[in-house]
């Protein structure tokens, strides 16, 4: 596959929409708090929005809080999903990229590790014709970024170095969450890994596109301690490690 068959993209032909698919695991305390901010940003070229959310069989009030907050809602464009057994991230993922129906889709946690008003700075490369995957750093730019574990941004900067050598990239944050990508570029994607390991598939298949044009933006980031609800662990560094090397060598 190639980039130029793909439908070019006429940023002309207005209203654009961003999909804003959003994984969700026991977020009950947070998932309105992004929300919220989802719907504070301005997009830019008057951008519409869809939130595509999926509740991944959730073992607190998930559901239930976001369905108040559709109720209380009633003018924002949200669909919701529900998987019926855990399945894991990267499935949630395959299930609201299926699902949305935008020009660009971009994947929210639904934390508060992300912040939405910076999804300005990721669509501006697409928008401006230069783009068709935006990646958000967390590690280039001067944008605020919270302390916490070493090893983890060792861990990060080993898997992205991998992930770079295989895919001939110089992406310095292969592991970010933000991602931005044209629809029918992800769409045209068959994805496979459930869990953790959707961040190294989907960079190891975007890069085998002929022709992508990959852009890297500094971003904040607000991250979260284990205490705080955390989810990722160094068992998923080695699947990303495995996920590396089969996508790539595969």
């Amino acid at each position: 596959m190639r980039i130029s068959d793909y439908v070019p993209l006429d940023i002309n032909l207005l209203p654009l929409r961003l999909s804003i698919v959003i994984p969700a695991y026991n977020e009950e305390k947070t998932i309105h708090l992004i929300l919220d901010k989802i719907k504070a940003v301005d997009l830019i070229g008057n951008l519409e929005r869809e939130i595509i959310i999926v509740n991944d069989c959730s073992s607190d009030n998930t559901e239930g809080a976001i369905q108040t907050y559709i109720q209380a809602n009633p003018t924002l464009a949200i669909q919701y999903f529900a998987h019926e057994v855990n399945k894991g991230k990267g499935a949630a993922l395959h299930t609201g990229i299926e699902k949305a129906k935008g020009d660009f889709v971009v994947i929210q946690d639904a934390d508060l590790e992300y912040d939405p008003k910076e999804y300005n700075i990721l669509l501006k490369p697409v928008l401006d014709g230069h783009a068709d995957v935006v990646y958000g750093s967390r590690f280039m730019g001067g944008n605020a970024h919270r302390i916490l574990f070493f090893w983890h941004s060792i861990g990060n900067a080993f898997l992205t170095f991998l992930s770079n050598a295989l895919t001939n990239l110089n992406l310095t944050d292969m592991e970010t969450c933000y991602k931005l990508f044209r629809r029918e570029v992800i769409q045209s994607v068959k994805l496979k890994e459930k869990r953790f390991g959707f961040e190294p598939e989907v960079t190891a298949k975007i890069a085998k596109i002929k022709g992508i044009r990959i852009y890297e933006v500094g971003i904040s980031y607000y991250g979260r301690t284990f205490e705080e609800g955390k989810k990722i662990g160094w068992k998923d560094g080695f699947r990303a490690i495995y996920c590396i090397l089969k996508y790539n060598l595969g």
